[in-house]
């Protein structure tokens, strides 16, 4: 499996038009594609304008399929706007707990 971690920050005050983009691209996700197998939106405690997305994909070509997805890119065209900086680190998933 596949694994990318999006460390987001925020513009300031940009916070809840960001939630409301990503919860929904993040449930229909894992809802409606197959090879999404875990989306979670994390929001910094300490800086609450910092986010991190945690997903896994079944491999490389299931990211790049969620990429072609209506809710995928109905978020993108709202979040792009709202990013101040954003990383993204790609890994490998070696184990998943509980397994699957």
């Amino acid at each position: 499996m596949y694994s990318i971690i999006v460390k987001t920050k925020l513009k300031p005050g940009t916070t809840q038009a960001f939630l409301d983009a990503m919860l929904p691209n993040a449930e229909a996700s894992v809802r409606d594609e197959p090879g999404c197998h875990t989306f979670d939106v994390l929001q910094d405690r300490a800086d609450p304008e910092l986010f991190w997305l945690y997903e896994i994909y079944q491999d490389e070509a299931a990211l790049a399929a969620h990429k072609e997805t209506p809710h995928y890119q109905a978020s993108r065209a709202v979040v792009n706007e709202l990013i101040a900086e954003q990383s993204v680190i790609r890994a490998d998933v070696l184990a998943v707990n509980p397994a699957r």
